[in-house]
Formats: C-alpha cells, structure tokens, sequence
C-alpha cells in the first residue's frame, strides 16, 4: 500500500535514509536532523511525499509519536529521544506538550435522555453490513440542497480531519489522531463523553446492542472501534466507559484502519499494516505480515477467530543485498471495512498488495470471502496476482534492501466491496481497485467475474481510492488519478448489471479557497448516496452534489473556509480526502482536512436545511 493510507502525514519521513547510523554522542538539534535526513524529499515533495508546509501543520506529539510507536518507528532507529524531539520541535515551532491555539473542552451542559437508537442512523463505515453508503431515509430532498446551512461545526483534536463520523440517536462518534474518541450531541456538537485510546484511531465507530443480562432493567448499548496499535475496543455508548479491549494483532506494525463489521453477536475487525513502510529500512527483515479478519464476541471482546487472505505463514527464503534474513509471503493487508453476506452465511474482505515477490496463492488484491461463523477461506478472486511492493524502490529496480525483483504497480484494493441485489433478485458484488477498474463479481459462483470498467487511469494514490456508494441502479465511484499520466479525475456511474458508465463528470477545475500547500484536483475520498443525489468530496476542499440522473452538479460547498467552533475558535477545513459525509435524521456530517495531499485542517461541519 502506500503512504497516505498509513494517517499520519508525517510517515514519509526518513523514509529515503533507510541506513540509520549510530547516534553520536551529542544529539543532533533540529536543522541538523532535518537537513541531514528530510530535506532532500520534504523540501522538494513530489507525489507521495508530503511537503514541508504539511509537516509544520503538526502537533509536536504528533510527529514524535510517528517516530516512536507509529509508521516510522522502523526508519527512526537509532535517533536518541532527544533528537526525536529536536526535529519535531523544529518543523512545528513549538515545544512538545505546549498548548496550541485551537480545540477546547466543549462538555454539554445538560443532561441528555437516555442513549438510544433512532430508526435511521449512519452507524459504521458504509451504513449498511453491504456497505451500499446509501441512505434511503436521509431525511433532505433534492430540493433541499440550496437551503443548507451550518448547524454547528467542531474542531477535531490533533491537527487534521480524520475519521468518518457516525450517527446514532443524538450521539455524533467522532474519532480524531490523538487516539481521542467523543461522543457529541447530534444537536448542538458539545461533547457528552470523552475517550482515550492507546494510539490514533481512525476507524469508522460502529454501535450495537449487547446481550442483555438477566433482569437488566434496560438494554446496553458498546461503540466498537480500533487503534492503530492494533487493539479492538469496545465502550459504553451511553457514558464511554471502557467495556474491553483486546490486541488483536501481535505484529509490530499492525494497525486497525477499517471500520469494525456486526452481526449477531460478533463484531469483525479488518487487521492492515504499514509494514511496506518499515521495510525501506534496507536492513528490515522483510516481510512477515498478513492482512486478515477477526471476529471477537461483542460482549467480552473474546477471539472466536482469525483468517488471513494469504492462507500460509511466512518463511525464510533468501539474504537480501545487505546481508538480512528476507521472508514471505507477506502483504494483504486490509484497510477497509468487511462486507456481510448475511445470505450466504459470508464475510467478504479487500486486500492490498504483495509486499515481497513470493506467491500470495490469491491473497493480494483480491476479494476474499470468509464463512461467518469459522473464519475458513471459502474463495478468493485476485485481480493483480504479482502485485508486489514496498517503499523506497527507485521506479521499483530491485536496487537494494527489501525491493521486490520483480515490482508491481501497487494497485490494491483500499475501498470495502459493496454487495447490491438487482432488479431480477440475482445479487452482485463491486469491488474498485487503485488501478482506475470497477469489478462485478458473482457471489453465487465463488467471485467469478460478471463484468469490468475502466474509470481511471490508476496509480498508486488511485484509481479509485477509498470507497464508492450504490443505490438500486447505479454504482457513483469517485476517481482520485491526481498523479496518474493524463489522469481522469471525477465521478462515473455505472449500471449495476452491466458496468456501462451512465454518465461522467470531470472534478471542476476550482481554485481553492487557500493559499500555500497543494491545490489538486481529485476525488479520493468515498461517495455517498441519497435518492436523486450523490455526494462526492475532492481534494480542493469542495462537496459537491450532483444528480444521480445526468451528474449534473446541483450545489457546491467550500468546506475549507474558516468557520467558528463549538469547541475551539474560528478553525479552517482543508482537503476531502479518505472518508465520506455521513447523512441521518436531515443532517449532513462532512470531516474537511485531510491534509495527506492538500490542505489539512480540522473541521467537523454539520449542515442542514437552514441550518435547524
């Protein structure tokens, strides 16, 4: 996979100076350790790496947590704490632990009813255990759209935008960088319970009821979510009191970045990994991860089970150039959320590249379905079978370390499969892959494909990126091609059946609302879908909505402009970028920010018909 997809912007650096020298007996100051190991990328940034003016937007915690528990860990041995220090210090201007003008405790001050669910709701990733991100009963028409207005917005801790927001009862579940998780009310966005988390968490929330015990007096509701440490969490949706937690994942660079999955009883975690990251250390024993799906018992946080797309462990194969031990098969991380079959009694997961050249035996880019109940790998449907990739290999030559001999182009699958049934009751599955192609696979005949369109030129940043929505008719995939060679950035609709393309719009060329950083064209982040309107997010801060007839746009909105916040002053927004907006009970939640390859801010914006 690639570098924006592991959250934290900063993971780029030191990336290219993967042979770390012993520290010396005086600690580097900041400049130094900048000039010396980040300024030949960071100053100069193309494509995947984040330029300086993103860096400096950081919290100093931020980028030393990058550093010492988060995506560079790998890269960053061998720099003494201090240094660690120094070098965040210096590209943020301000010292660790200093406050920043910006989010404030916000705690509501009234009592709230009691939590409950509502009869719509946006709960998880994509709505839906089909993860269609349709809404039937979003609560606004399409003649609505000229009459929205803020109704409140809020500052995300951290310095970026960065989960999707879920919507259930008057509760707002808001995941931020810091590891902090609130729970705002739906009406106003004060905060009704704060929680902290051992590590970033960026996964959508999803709530359900647990297993009343006997003589409950009333039903308990847990919001599930992951770290970025690999540990599943489960709390009180009422109160945000801890419930359980459980590591799911022993490997040093496992990460949660998909929204959990429920059903009956079990909530299913995806398990992702930025170990194609750690393995630009040229001396990185690379690569012994596996992507897969576990299942633990809701009420205790307790594993019924754990699959892996690539179903055999990792084994020694050869020395690499510099003398390490190298492994494989390793790769198919999962970043999305899973797809539930409830039909078929099936649970379908997307997984990423290859990260070394040994056979994944079907494991990488593909869909693969997994019984509910066992976690047995019941069919894989691979798409780019030599997919193999990791950073730091120049044009993808096997010059050095870790890199693969023979490079793939990076094109996994990062948005979760969506499953639709047709209008002659037959069903579908659509997956969208980086490299620009929409798939319509059989669920009836293990994944076989039904049909393929091409939508983008595809890259490694997408392609299609994070995600798209389907009503009963069409398929609306936003296409990010923002580095692709003569790329199409937009959004298509395609027919469900046949994957004809209905119609197609070029994302605007807008100028965006700021100066500095990057100004890009691109739709990344996911769709979502109402009747009659689509909504699509682009990387020059605008929501856009546009008809599901024509794709005509229908109303524009800068979600980058500063706006004054229920909990921190007047806050700018920036790119959208990853998540989707999240639509219940006549509001829209939009996170603008995402700032990996625009702008980053940190918006949370609710918006209804004037504002109500």
């Amino acid at each position: 996979m690639i570098i924006r997809r592991c959250g934290i912007v900063f993971v780029a650096l030191f990336a290219v100076f993967a042979g770390i020298t012993q520290v010396a007996a005086a600690a580097l100051d900041g400049p130094t350790v900048y000039a010396q190991r980040c300024a030949a990328c960071h100053d100069n940034a193309t494509d995947r790496t984040p330029p300086l003016a993103i860096l400096r937007a950081k919290a100093p915690e931020e980028i030393v947590a990058a550093l010492t528990s988060g995506s560079m860990q790998t890269q960053a041995n061998g720099l003494a704490p201090e240094e660690v220090r120094n070098v965040a210090e210096f590209l943020t201007a301000r010292r660790s632990g200093e406050a920043a003008a910006g989010p404030r405790p916000n705690p509501c001050s009234k009592s709230a009813a009691p939590f409950a669910p509502k009869a719509v709701a946006w709960n998880g990733w994509g709505v839906d255990v089909e993860n269609t991100r349709y809404q039937p009963n979003p609560g606004i028409q399409p003649a609505d759209l000229s009459r929205l207005k803020v109704k409140w917005a809020f500052a995300f801790y951290g310095q970026s935008a960065y989960g999707q927001p879920t919507v259930v009862g008057d509760r707002v579940f808001v995941t931020h960088t810091t590891g902090r998780v609130d729970a705002l009310d739906a009406q106003t966005g004060c905060e009704r319970w704060t929680f902290a988390a051992d590590g970033a968490v960026r996964t959508a929330v999803n709530v359900a009821a647990l297993n009343a015990k006997p003589g409950a007096k009333k039903t308990r509701y847990a919001a599930f979510f992951g770290s970025f440490n690999a540990v599943a969490y489960a709390v009180d949706a009422e109160t945000g009191q801890e419930l359980w937690h459980t590591k799911i994942d022993a490997h040093a660079v496992a990460r949660l970045t998909g929204g959990p999955a429920y059903y009956n009883g079990v909530i299913y975690f995806p398990v992702s990994s930025h170990e194609e990251v750690a393995a630009a250390a040229e001396k990185y024993s690379c690569c012994t991860f596996r992507g897969a799906v576990v299942a633990l018992d809701a009420a205790t946080g307790k594993v019924i089970w754990k699959a892996h797309g690539i179903p055999i462990e990792a084994k020694p194969t050869k020395i690499s150039t510099t003398g390490t031990q190298l492994f494989g098969p390793a790769g198919g991380a999962i970043w999305s959320s899973p797809t539930i079959d409830t039909k078929r009694g099936l649970i379908y997961a997307a997984t990423g590249n290859s990260y070394t050249d040994v056979d994944t035996q079907g494991g990488n880019d593909s869909i693969v379905a997994f019984d509910l109940k066992t976690g047995k790998r019941v069919w894989a449907n691979q798409v780019t079978p030599k997919d193999s990739f990791v950073l730091g290999c120049p044009n993808g030559k096997q010059s050095k370390g870790n890199c693969p001999e023979s490079a793939g182009p990076d094109f996994d699958f990062g948005s979760s499969p969506v499953l639709r049934t047709l209008p002659n009751g037959k069903q579908i599955i659509l997956a969208g892959q980086k490299s620009g192609m929409m798939y319509g696979l059989d669920p009836d005949n293990k994944g076989e494909l039904l049909w393929q369109t091409r939508v983008g030129k595809g890259s490694a940043l997408g392609g299609i990126e994070w995600g798209f929505s389907a009503d009963l008719h069409n398929a609306y995939v936003p296409v990010s091609d923002f580095i692709a060679p003569q790329g199409t950035p937009g959004l298509y609709a395609l027919q469900l059946d046949t994957g004809s393309v209905t119609w197609q719009v070029p994302t605007p060329p807008t100028a965006c609302s700021w100066s500095g950083g990057r100004c890009i064209r691109g739709q990344s982040a996911a769709s979502t879908v109402i009747p009659g309107v689509v909504f699509s997010g682009a990387l020059d801060g605008h929501l856009r909505a546009y008809s599901t007839k024509d794709g005509a746009i229908l109303w524009d909105y800068d979600t980058a402009a500063a706006l004054e916040t229920v909990n921190g002053g007047r806050v700018e927004g920036g790119s959208i970028d990853a998540t989707g907006v999240t639509i219940a009970n006549g509001t829209i939640y939009v996170a603008s920010g995402y700032g990996s390859w625009g702008k980053a801010g940190k918006l949370l914006i609710a918006l209804s018909v004037e504002g109500k």
